[in-house]
């Protein structure tokens, strides 16, 4: 995962300590990356705006810094694998936040419940408008533009766990652990993995 979906991530981390709650939900990862598609609190997505404000979202701050630690939920693991095996099934790109809406397509419940009543929203319809926007040209551009990853030699925690082919939560524990080093931008709260030390976790594999 890279650029909006990275941001979509942190947006539902924040989120959930915000309203106190010790796990990250499915409803924190929807509004996640539709924040971060929005521009003044609405997010353009096929032929409807999307209008954030009722989901207690103030599109005039954007600050969401939180103390606390929380966890992803079950179903919020569950999504962001779907949404990995959603991008294999499209041309095997990283996954991006188009995927991650993608994951919405069939769900009746929370948040993008309400979207699809309020809308008028049908599971072909959302996938129809998400399939409008082309994440395979250039093939690992994002919707924010990013470059390939394969083109630099630092990557995101998400870009790194696509590079392994493990989850994100995997990554993060090896950077817990002291497993796997990385570096912070100074000032910023965004984490960078050096390529060289991806490939260092990696060993010849012997069969007994």
């Amino acid at each position: 995962m890279a650029g909006l979906l990275e941001d979509a991530a942190r947006w539902a981390i924040e989120n959930a300590k915000r309203c106190g709650r010790g796990e990250v939900g499915v409803d924190d990862l929807l509004l996640g990356a539709l924040v971060r598609i929005a521009r003044f609190g609405i997010a353009q997505v096929g032929p409807w705006s999307i209008d954030l404000v009722p989901f207690g979202i103030d599109w005039r701050d954007a600050s969401r810094s939180q103390n606390g630690d929380v966890a992803y939920s079950n179903e919020a693991v569950e999504l962001l694998d779907r949404a990995a095996r959603i991008a294999k099934a499209d041309g095997g790109s990283p996954p991006r936040i188009v995927h991650l809406l993608a994951c919405f397509a069939d769900s009746a419940d929370g948040a993008m419940g309400e979207l699809k009543r309020r809308h008028g929203i049908d599971s072909a319809a959302w996938r129809g408008a998400l399939a409008g926007v082309d994440v395979r040209v250039p093939r690992h551009a994002d919707l924010d533009g990013a470059s390939a990853p394969g083109s630099r030699p630092y990557l995101s925690p998400e870009e790194a766990a696509a590079y392994l082919g493990v989850h994100i939560q995997t990554v993060r524990g090896y950077i817990r652990t002291g497993k796997l080093p990385a570096l912070r931008i100074a000032g910023e709260r965004a984490i960078r993995i050096r390529r060289e030390d991806l490939s260092a976790l990696l060993e010849p594999f012997l069969e007994d």
